[in-house]
């Protein structure tokens, strides 16, 4: 069965070429197709000449930093237009290791969508001060009270997707942006009768490049569980 491993990325010229010989290493059936937002670094253009020498690796060049919601959009419909069996979306940066993609992908076979968890017994973070923990745990908890989730970390961007729920879900019409698109996709792929798996990651801090997550994009997220939530009660 092909995997397809979607990353998207916006200035993660010092990640991105180890990252996916890493991961093209895991398994010949294992594709990676790189979302790049037009970055001013030249990520972009280093995963042009690293495609030349692979027929594993792609690259969807975008006209601008255009938000992750977006990204896992174009990933998807890439995806499903190429009759890919699973699909897996990872960040750029290291702090989803390569090396949990094998057991993600074996959890696959038995729920619809499997997450590489944070919050179950074997996960766990490194180098997170106490803001960030308390941010991430408040999210999660009001994604698990608000939207009725069961998944431990319902905000995990570290997935593997089965390709008939991603047919069944309306992912184009997902409204959120940025990381509020991962919540509002695991919240359309429950409302699909989507069973969810979990496994458990370490997830650490980036090493190089710099974070995306703004202030801002914390208040949208509340913002998106309070709106998911309420047209839920209706």
């Amino acid at each position: 069965m092909s995997t397809l491993v979607i990353i998207p990325t916006y200035n993660e010229k010092q990640n991105i070429i180890p990252l996916t010989k890493e991961v093209l290493g895991l398994s010949n059936d294992i594709h990676v197709l790189v979302v790049d937002d037009n970055s001013p670094d030249g990520t972009g253009d280093l995963i042009d000449e690293a495609c030349k020498t692979s027929s594993r690796l792609h690259i969807l060049h975008r006209p601008a930093k255009m938000g992750l919601g977006t990204a896992y959009k174009e990933g998807f419909f890439y995806a499903l237009e190429n009759n890919y069996d699973r699909v897996i979306t990872m960040d750029a940066d290291f702090s989803h290791q390569p090396q949990y993609i094998p057991q993600l992908i074996d959890k696959n076979q038995f729920f619809d969508v499997a997450i590489g968890s944070r919050y179950v017994p074997g996960g766990g973070t490194v180098n997170w001060g106490p803001h960030r923990k308390l941010i991430s745990f408040t999210a999660n908890f009001m994604a698990r009270m608000l939207l009725g989730l069961t998944a431990h970390d319902c905000t995990a961007g570290f997935r593997c997707y089965r390709d008939d729920i991603l047919r069944k879900v309306d992912f184009q019409g997902i409204k959120s942006e940025g990381y509020s698109f991962l919540v509002e996709m695991l919240f359309n792929c429950v409302k699909e009768g989507a069973q969810i798996g979990e496994i458990p990651i370490i997830f650490e801090n980036r090493v190089a490049g710099k974070s995306k997550i703004s202030k801002k994009e914390i208040y949208v997220a509340i913002l998106t569980l309070l709106r998911l939530a309420f047209h839920r009660g209706k």
